[in-house]
């Protein structure tokens, strides 16, 4: 008999002073019998003609569960000053494609999205047009705007699915996350059995539900 497939997990994250916890988060998913896709492990399949932008985007659409981690800092890949990353286009893909996924934003982040909004500062738009200072904190805003698409923040309360987004301080908080949420391979896969088998229906409904 034909050894069953392992079931892929991309995780997306930049990877700036965390590469200790992506070495833990790696050696976590792999001893659970999950195989997994990391820029920062280079086992992100690599197609040849294609750049780099678009192999991770491809790598989204291919792999069968999504673990993001919003940090703060909003990573690399950006053709210009105005232009996405790498890490929130993938994010933003995962969502488009409605990915079983599940994301991890740093604290500092939420605090300072909490921040801005008293400020009035309350949306992407009037964010943008702030002027962030070099700091050793948040390198970019957009990594709020990261955190509100993570938790559906454009779809009216009553309707938002697939919006948890677990605040993590430490990497132990981080590894926690993953620990508790990955270990049940079978269960895991059971659930995409019933939720996610026909991958052509689910990509057909999330076009319709989008055309709403």
């Amino acid at each position: 008999m034909s050894k069953k497939k392992k079931l892929i997990v991309m995780v997306s994250s930049t990877v700036y002073g965390i590469e200790e916890l992506l070495e833990r988060i790696y050696a976590i998913l792999t001893r659970f019998g999950y195989e997994v896709w990391m820029s920062h492990k280079g086992t992100i399949p690599v197609i040849f003609t294609k750049s780099a932008f678009d192999n991770c985007l491809h790598a989204v659409e291919q792999c069968d569960l999504f673990l993001s981690l919003i940090t703060t800092h909003y990573g690399s890949g950006k053709e210009d000053a105005t232009a996405l990353s790498i890490t929130h286009r993938e994010l933003l893909q995962a969502i488009e494609l409605n990915k079983p996924r599940w994301i991890l934003a740093h604290d500092q982040v939420i605090f300072a999205r909490t921040l801005l909004t008293n400020l009035e500062h309350d949306d992407a738009k009037k964010r943008a047009a702030l002027k962030l200072k070099r700091n050793p904190v948040i390198d970019d805003l957009r990594v709020i705007d990261m955190y509100e698409a993570a938790i559906r923040h454009d779809v009216q309360f009553a309707d938002r699915e697939g919006n948890w987004v677990q605040k993590f301080v430490t990497a132990d908080d981080a590894q926690l996350y993953a620990s508790a949420q990955f270990y049940r391979h079978q269960e895991v896969e059971r659930f995409l059995d019933e939720h996610f088998k026909d991958r052509a229906a689910v990509v057909q409904r999330v076009a319709q539900e989008g055309k709403q």
